[in-house]
Order: C-alpha cells, then sequence, then structure tokens
C-alpha cells in the first residue's frame, strides 16, 4: 500500500466521484479523504450527498458537490466542466433491478444503459486526454461479480457491468505505458443501501457480505496493479470455484442462488 502523500501525488489533486451520496460510493470518497485528496462528489440524490460532504468537510477534507441525473445526455459534459483537471476518477454510481428480465420495461433498461455504461463511456473520454498528457492519473470502473458470467435475475445489470469490465480490462493494456492506471473492480455482495432495498434472503449469497468500506480500501490500494481486482478473500475464493465449474453449469449453479436470494414473493412488483 502507498502512503496517503504518494497517493495523492499520483492520482490528485481531485477525484470524481459518481454514485457518491450512499453506499460503495461515500466509501470511496470517505477513504479517498483520508488520502488527501480533494474531491468532487456526484449523485442525484441532494440531501444525502450534502450529508457525506459535510460529513468530511468537518474531517478537514475539501469537498464539492454536484447534484445531476447521470441518465441525462449532458451528464459526462457537466461533470467534467465542474471538475476542471483531475487525477482520478470512481465511476460508481449504476442503476439495478432484480427479477425477471421479462417484467422490466423499457424505460428501466434504457435507464440502466445510459447511467452504467453511456455516461461512464462519455466520462473516460472525456478524461483520458488531459490525464496522459499529463502522465499519470487513474480511472476505476465498478463492474461486479454478476459481470463474469450469465447471472439470472439481474441480466440487465449484469451485463452492463460486463461492458464496464471489458472496457477497464481493454483501456489497461492500451495505457499501461501512459502512466494513467485503469482499473475494474468486481464486488461480490456488500452491504449497500441499494442490495438491502432489494431484500435478500438470507443464504449462501449473503454469507460473507462485505462492507463498503472494505471494498474502496481494497480497491484503492490494488489501483495500479492489475486490470481488474476481485475485493474480499471470500469473493475471490468463490470466483475461483465457479470458474472451475463448466460454464454452463456455473451460470445454473448462479441462478440456483439468485432464485433462493431472491424467491419470487422477494422480487420487485413490475407494477409498482
Amino acid at each position: 500500500m502507498t502512503s496517503s502523500a504518494e497517493f495523492a501525488d499520483r492520482y490528485g489533486p481531485l477525484a470524481v466521484v459518481t454514485g457518491a451520496a450512499v453506499g460503495m460510493g461515500a466509501a470511496f470518497a470517505r477513504d479517498l479523504a483520508a488520502r488527501d485528496v480533494d474531491l468532487l462528489l456526484v449523485d442525484r440524490d441532494e440531501r444525502a450527498l450534502e450529508t457525506v460532504a459535510l460529513e468530511l468537510e468537518t474531517d478537514g477534507a475539501t469537498v464539492r458537490t454536484l447534484v445531476v441525473d447521470l441518465a441525462s445526455p449532458d451528464a459526462a459534459d457537466e461533470v467534467c466542466d465542474t471538475a476542471g483537471d483531475l487525477g482520478l476518477l470512481v465511476s460508481n454510481a449504476a442503476i439495478g433491478y432484480v427479477g425477471s428480465f421479462l417484467d422490466q420495461d423499457d424505460d428501466g433498461l434504457l435507464a440502466q444503459l445510459d447511467v452504467n455504461c453511456r455516461t461512464p463511456l462519455l466520462l473516460v473520454r472525456r478524461v483520458l486526454p488531459r490525464m496522459v498528457t499529463r502522465g499519470r492519473g487513474g480511472i476505476i470502473l465498478l463492474s461486479s461479480l454478476s459481470a463474469v458470467r450469465g447471472s439470472p435475475l439481474v441480466a440487465s445489470y449484469a451485463a452492463t457491468k460486463a461492458w464496464n469490465l471489458i472496457l477497464a480490462e481493454s483501456l489497461w493494456d492500451e495505457l499501461r505505458d501512459t502512466g494513467v492506471d485503469v482499473m475494474g473492480v468486481l464486488p461480490g455482495m456488500t452491504r449497500t443501501p441499494g442490495l438491502l432495498s432489494s431484500s435478500p434472503q438470507a443464504g449462501l449469497a449473503t454469507t460473507n457480505l462485505m462492507e463498503p468500506a472494505d471494498v474502496a480500501r481494497e480497491a484503492l490500494d490494488a489501483l495500479g496493479s492489475a486490470p481488474s481486482f476481485i475485493p474480499g478473500e471470500a469473493n475471490r475464493e468463490s470466483h475461483a470455484f465457479m470458474s472451475s465449474l463448466d460454464r454452463a453449469e456455473a451460470i445454473k449453479t448462479m441462478g440456483d442462488v439468485m432464485r433462493a436470494t431472491y424467491p419470487p414473493e422477494r422480487q420487485p412488483d413490475p407494477s409498482v
């Protein structure tokens, strides 16, 4: 692990964190503040965003906030115009959905593409030229363990996260001689408000829930060391086991786990 001064020298002076109001994004913000990096926190939830910003400012951090809907066509430009010159982008914001693919409407599917794929793509495209010119910087794209193989009941979400993973790994190689570090992060189930609001049934999938602070710390420590990273030893072991199975068997196993975690009575009502 590098020191706070070394981290700030490489990835400062400013980090942008999207989806920073709660959960994983707020955890990244707290960890980055502890590493002496200034912050631009981005979210659409103004009240929660200001709460996190006030907490960090009270502890001595330099924080700005931007309230924006990342599904909007101009969101990436608004973020970059507000940020100016930044050294680190943590693209964390995402929309998830749990349930049958057939129950999800077109608007929900397209919103997932906009927030999970389109805006991160444009953010990366906007910030990279200046990072490459400067010869240093970092980009973290939040993916998911669901992105590694077919993940029933989260099909569209997992597909968007696979897109982020491949983008991150591809850019890691394209840029590895430029001084700019790109990494995809694949968390497993993590104790975030988003997960808890989906009301998962206690079982195999929830046995080793990680805390957002642990995911953020491990990911930031790993930045620059690999094209992608799985936080949590239990998650890495689970990934290794699933990778040892025939792909069809692994997908069926994932489906069994997901149906046990989200039985029909625990899945959201698409009419609500």
